[in-house]
């Protein structure tokens, strides 16, 4: 397809005692968002990789926008330097919002959360609420796990094989990008409803 994403949601844990090669990979990711002018949406925290890719953006000149709700507008949580914040009355409503402003999502690393937000992702455009495409940055093996679930489940006949063009995975940022703006919704979509 070739076509730019502009606005990239991106999940991240908020964990602040990881091991530093997930927190410079979020950096790197934000900070490339900001060189290729995209838009970063996250979650609006500024701890662990969630404030390292918004660091990595804002350091670069990039446009930001995050989402919180109210039960974590909290000072100690909040990343409130130099960009758009967009209050949300619950955790739903924020995850909604994110969704809405994405023209596509990454993933980075993250605990239950992280993972929430992109299966949710995966599940709406399994059933076709969007179309947007959802990519996984695979920083130091992370997701290979999740991967081989997803094989799994695909092997078992819990999901239909052609869901596996749903989603995109990298280790690195850049990569990532250019997959997603060469990203083709897969064809067949509908066989899960119609049992063909």
């Amino acid at each position: 397809m070739n076509k730019k994403h502009k606005t990239i949601t991106v999940y991240a844990g908020s964990a602040d005692n990881v091991d530093s090669v997930f927190i410079e990979q979020a950096y790197q990711l934000g900070k490339t968002l900001a060189i290729q002018k995209r838009r970063l949406v996250f979650g609006n925290g500024k701890t662990g990789l969630m404030g390292a890719v918004a660091r990595g953006a804002l350091e670069h000149q990039g446009e930001i926008c995050g989402v919180i709700n109210d039960d974590l507008n909290l000072s100690h949580l909040v990343f409130d330097q130099g960009i758009i914040i967009e209050k949300v009355s619950d955790i739903q409503v924020r995850q909604h919002r994110m969704n809405q402003l994405g023209d596509a999502f990454i993933a980075l690393p993250g605990g239950f959360g992280t993972l929430y937000e992109a299966l949710e992702a995966l599940t709406w455009a399994q059933i076709g609420y969007h179309k947007k495409p959802v990519g996984f940055l695979n920083t130091a093996g992370y997701y290979d796990p999740l991967m081989a679930m997803f094989d799994q489940a695909i092997e078992k006949g819990f999901i239909f094989p052609e869901h596996r063009d749903l989603y995109l995975m990298s280790d690195d940022p850049e990569a990532l990008l250019e997959a997603i703006d060469n990203f083709s919704p897969p064809q067949n979509m509908n066989r899960w409803l119609t049992r063909e």
